[in-house]
């Protein structure tokens, strides 16, 4: 099973700068497992406490994955997964 995986730039460092990877897995949880093997420190920056950290947005095929029930969210082959830090801020 092949899932595209988009990197934001603040976690390239994890995927020796690679913009996508490649990821397999039944479910979200399962899609981490597999990347934190091939790329080891990225879970960490994507899980606290045993779910997505707050400032990290998932989506898969541009659904929020928090609607989709979390790290439990179906994956199937082809889906594209984007992982995004949350932007805070504005104007003054």
């Amino acid at each position: 099973m092949a899932i595209e995986v988009r990197i934001p730039t603040i976690l390239r460092t994890y995927t020796d700068g690679a913009k996508a990877v490649d990821g397999s897995g039944d479910n979200l949880q399962a899609l981490i497992d597999d990347l934190e093997g091939n790329h080891p420190g990225i879970k960490d920056r994507l899980i606290e406490s045993g779910d997505l950290r707050r400032f990290v947005n998932v989506y898969i095929n541009d659904e929020d994955v928090r609607f989709m029930g979390g790290l439990e969210a179906e994956l199937a082959d082809g889906d594209q997964v984007v992982v995004l830090p949350a932007v805070a801020g504005g104007a003054r």
